[in-house]
């Protein structure tokens, strides 16, 4: 199965997404992930003001599969949380690089281990065979 991974993102492991956007970074889930959890049904987003290092966990979501954390690929302060996902959390299964966005964080320069998008399609590739 195919998923969309846009080349102007990059990429964590653990399937979540980031876009720079000026002085700040947006992050989100990947259509895989949303693939995976199937219907998203709860969203547990951290406040602004609130920091993380790369690679801690910044929020939960709940689909009708599963529940699975969410880490920051990039550390830094969030600066906006996509309000819209505490009425909707469909957003995410339906758009999860545009109006699906999670939090928008502030870097502190503190990167996880990103990938570009060829190198998470292998990632993505190498689960699908183990599953």
């Amino acid at each position: 199965m195919s998923f969309n991974t846009p080349a102007d993102l990059r990429y964590a492991k653990t399937h979540e997404w980031v876009r720079a956007e000026g002085d700040a970074v947006v992050v989100g889930i990947t259509d895989y992930a949303q693939d995976a959890l199937g219907d998203v049904v709860y969203i547990d987003l951290p406040a602004v003001g609130d920091s993380f290092a790369a690679g801690e966990v910044f929020g939960v979501i709940e689909s009708v599969k599963a529940s699975s954390d969410l880490y920051a690929p990039v550390g830094g302060e969030v600066i906006a949380v996509n309000s819209d996902l505490e009425d909707d959390q469909s957003v995410v299964n339906n758009d999860p690089y545009g109006t699906g966005w999670m939090i928008r964080l502030k870097p502190s320069g503190e990167e996880g281990e990103l990938l570009d998008a060829a190198a998470y399609e292998q990632v993505v590739a190498e689960e699908q065979e183990n599953q």
